[in-house]
């Protein structure tokens, strides 16, 4: 009875069991549904939103759902704002090697989406002032897996950014960098699910003219012999702005001759196209204008240097006495 009874009580002492801790494959999994969970709760939400999807793309890499894209653009947002912190008490890096091969990896890019989009466009007989989305045949395919490199592209480009905080170059790093990386990875994933090639196919082109021009730039300048021979950076600024405008004229021919290309996405890009043209205006006139002024007021000061050279010599002369006397304190 007595054993029996203590049997009892060290049972009763006993700590409940422990429920069974989960594997690191149950983990995984378990965050996989939860992802899973979340991309359809979003994309029944952009479904709602914007109606159904281009079913040519259904499948596609980073198409499928928009949370990786949303990822992307977190982390780069992160870096950009924690990179330079980290980088601050440390010597920058050269990166010299790295960004030939990079910047002439994305000039090639670049070049070939150009000549793909050119010749999509003549093979679809796509039309300047409005171009739907489903009458160019196999040229539509053809369009819409270029702009899948350039939506890819967007991501590439992010690079950009971390050579800048690598090589400790933080001025480079302006509001209007930033905001037109960020913004155009997202942009172009909603293009490509809802309107992946007729009258998209514009700003892509002109865009990917204007990378073989800049990346080509950035990987010559990379070589430090090269730069004295580099006199068109002023210029591709220029190109951007051309661009842009363009853009926006072309983009308006659909809304004042439309076609069954949806207007409420040639309005977005109007307006996207505004707002570049006002950061890189702004861009322009800090960059340039207000160098030329300086340069200007420089060689006004050097001439006047040399009128009055006697006088700033004293005074220089004057300047040095002063500084031995201090010394000899």
């Amino acid at each position: 009875m007595m054993q029996s009874g203590i049997a009892m009580a060290t049972a009763a002492s006993r700590p409940p069991p422990r429920p069974p801790r989960r594997s690191a494959m149950g983990k995984r999994v378990l965050v996989h549904c939860r992802m899973e969970r979340l991309d359809k709760t979003i994309n029944s939400y952009l479904d709602v939103w914007l109606g159904p999807r281009d079913p040519r793309v259904k499948g596609w890499l980073l198409l499928e759902n928009y949370t990786p894209t949303f990822i992307f653009s977190v982390l780069y947002l992160l870096i950009v704002w924690l990179g330079p912190k980290y980088m601050r008490n440390k010597q920058p890096f050269s990166c010299r090697g790295i960004l030939v091969v990079y910047n002439l990896g994305l000039t090639l890019l670049s070049l070939y989406m150009f000549y793909e989009l050119v010749t999509g466009v003549w093979e679809g007989g796509y039309n300047f002032y409005c171009q739907d989305t489903h009458s160019g045949g196999e040229a539509d395919m053809k369009i819409i897996r270029v702009l899948w490199w350039y939506y890819f592209s967007k991501l590439i480009e992010f690079m950009d950014t971390f050579f800048f905080i690598l090589r400790k170059n933080n001025h480079q790093i302006t509001v209007l960098h930033v905001y037109h990386h960020a913004t155009m990875l997202n942009i172009w994933w909603f293009v490509m699910n809802w309107v992946p090639c007729g009258h998209s196919y514009f700003g892509a082109t002109l865009n990917s003219f204007i990378h073989v021009l800049m990346y080509s730039y950035y990987g010559l300048s990379a070589v430090p012999a090269m730069r004295p021979y580099l006199w068109w950076k002023k210029y591709i600024t220029q190109g951007q702005l051309i661009q842009f405008v363009l853009t926006i004229f072309q983009t308006s021919c659909g809304v004042v001759w439309p076609c069954a290309f949806p207007q409420g996405w040639l309005y977005f890009q109007i307006f996207y196209m505004i707002s570049l043209i006002i950061l890189f205006t702004n861009f322009y006139i800090q960059t340039y204008n207000k160098k030329a002024s300086s340069r200007r007021k420089e060689y006004q000061n050097g001439s006047t240097a040399t009128v009055n050279g006697y006088t700033n010599s004293f005074s220089s002369l004057e300047n040095n006495v002063k500084q031995r006397k201090q010394r000899k304190d």
